[in-house]
């Protein structure tokens, strides 16, 4: 029973380790990750050590660490996330050469004690408005288009705990108000879609659909347009509502 306690301290400890590691902090010194990690610099660099050897950290060329790739190999083995985006992929880029705007894919996480999105892949136009978003990211459900349509179709526990949660606000058209967010979901659930316009960048509107597999919503795909140059948005509703189903029938087919 102590040896169990002892290696689950030991694995909690690494796995607050990695967690330092975000987008924004992709290279960090030991003494960072010791600060940041809340950990002793002893137990830092022992297992920032057997970390490296493993191959979840890689050491650059300033003697700083990043994420290994051993990481990356392992998260491909995910079922949510190499087999959908296998799926997903082909109709994400016939939306994208028909568009030439941003394609995502997302799905909803409730492991964890706040339920985010995590963004499974994005396309990117290279014209297109400029969005924050890339594989790996988690996000706010409730102002994003993918995330409001996973939100909708979610269980009604994880909604009502959702919605009893602080509901963060981007720009001044940011869903802020539970009753108003519950209205909303049942619309997407009436309709099958979901327009967001300027609630993450004012400049920013994206358009999403639910992706099923075996009769439950799975994913979210969305395509992200600049909101002044797209002044009638429900004009790419038929083509993202399409390619959401395609990819849907393709998970079936896969089943």
């Amino acid at each position: 029973m102590v040896a169990q306690t002892v290696a689950q301290t030991v694995t909690s400890r690494a796995l607050r380790i990695l967690e330092v590691f975000t987008h924004t902090h992709s290279h960090l010194s030991l003494s960072q990750i010791s600060c940041r990690a809340e950990l002793p610099l002893s137990t830092t660099h022992r297992l920032v050590a057997e970390l490296t050897t493993w191959g979840a950290l890689e050491r650059d060329e300033t003697g700083r660490y990043r994420i290994g790739l051993r990481l990356w190999e392992l998260g491909a083995l995910a079922p949510r996330g190499i087999g959908l985006r296998e799926a997903a992929l082909p109709f994400m880029e016939d939306l994208y050469e028909a568009t030439h705007e941003n394609v995502q894919l997302a799905i909803l996480d409730q492991t964890q004690i706040i339920t985010q999105i995590v963004y499974v892949e994005r396309l990117r136009g290279r014209d297109a408005v400029p969005v924050y978003t890339r594989p790996g990211l988690r996000f706010t459900p409730h102002a994003t288009g993918v995330g409001l349509v996973l939100l909708a179709y979610a269980s009604a526990d994880l909604q009502q705990r959702y919605l009893t949660g602080p509901l963060h606000t981007f720009t001044h058209k940011t869903i802020s108000d539970p009753q108003h967010l519950r209205c909303v979901l049942a619309q997407i659930r009436r309709d099958g879609y979901v327009i967001s316009d300027g609630q993450v960048t004012l400049d920013a509107l994206s358009v999403a659909a639910p992706v099923r597999a075996a009769g439950q919503v799975i994913a979210a795909l969305s395509i992200v347009v600049h909101a002044v140059r797209h002044p009638a948005p429900s004009s790419l509703t038929p083509a993202v509502v399409a390619a959401a189903k395609g990819v849907s029938r393709t998970l079936t087919s896969f089943r």
